[in-house]
């Protein structure tokens, strides 16, 4: 079974309540290029996802779904600010986005938290989207996929390879890319592509590893994912800046193919 191609839109701390609103029943009403491993993830602030779930369902589309920035580790209990999986569930979410580079910078999140925030969400069956990256300097000491690698194995590699091939989905961020304007060449985006799949090889076997869909996440727009997408090992992309309007978000999603 060809695996999935997806974009997923990270719209972070923007666009209030009404401003997101009403991008989100701009994408829905749009006629859309998907087939059935055509898929698009919209991950709006927490606030919104309850709303944005009661509009997608009256909507009825298939290739539509809802996710989450964020969710802590734990079910309940003490945890002032936090949002649990059962919560997001609850609300309308579908996947969750863990261990993205500004929550590593800004909150300090281990490996090992992020493994737990993982776990938290498959018991509860939803879909965790995995961030991975190197930041600059590791890039420039050329050590990037042994950065990337101890990623993969602290968070992923307790899981079973049925698990990971039916529940993960990865996104690769140059972490000197988000933001900045600057892009991986397609060479470089597809090198650490191909380096991913072939760590999961080595971990889960080819099938596994084949069914795993791998977005990248590093200032990806309208005019470059046309070429992104159609790197052999990128699934689709994982959208900041430019899922924030629609005028910059619908070509990327008709970039898939």
């Amino acid at each position: 079974m060809m695996r999935k191609k997806i974009v997923v839109a990270n719209w972070k701390m923007n666009l209030s309540l009404a401003e997101g609103e009403q991008l989100f029943k701009n994408i829905i009403k749009e006629p859309q290029p998907y087939t059935y491993n055509h898929n698009v993830i919209i991950c709006p602030p927490y606030t919104h996802i309850a709303r944005f779930a009661n509009i997608i369902k009256e909507a009825d589309k298939d290739n539509i779904s809802l996710g989450a920035q964020n969710c802590f580790d734990k079910v309940s209990g003490a945890y002032t600010g936090e949002v649990s999986v059962n919560m997001l569930k609850e609300a309308g979410a579908r996947t969750v986005i863990v261990g993205h580079s500004e929550r590593r910078q800004h909150f300090n999140e281990s490996n090992g938290f992020i493994k737990n925030k993982i776990d938290a969400l498959l018991v509860a069956k939803l879909q965790p989207i995995f961030c991975c990256g190197e930041p600059l300097k590791i890039r420039e000491a050329n050590q990037q996929n042994e950065f990337v690698y101890h990623q993969l194995e602290e968070s992923l590699f307790h899981l079973t390879n049925e698990t990971i091939a039916n529940n993960i989905i990865i996104a690769y961020e140059p972490i000197w890319a988000i933001g900045t304007g600057k892009t991986a060449s397609l060479a470089q985006a597809q090198e650490m592509h191909y380096f991913i799949r072939n760590v999961l090889v080595k971990q889960f076997g080819d099938e596994a590893a084949y069914n795993i869909p791998i977005l990248y996440g590093g200032s990806c727009t309208a005019t470059n994912a046309c070429d992104l997408f159609s790197c052999a090992d990128v699934d689709g992309g994982l959208i900041g800046g430019a899922s924030l309007k629609f005028e910059t978000f619908m070509p990327i999603i008709q970039a898939l193919k």
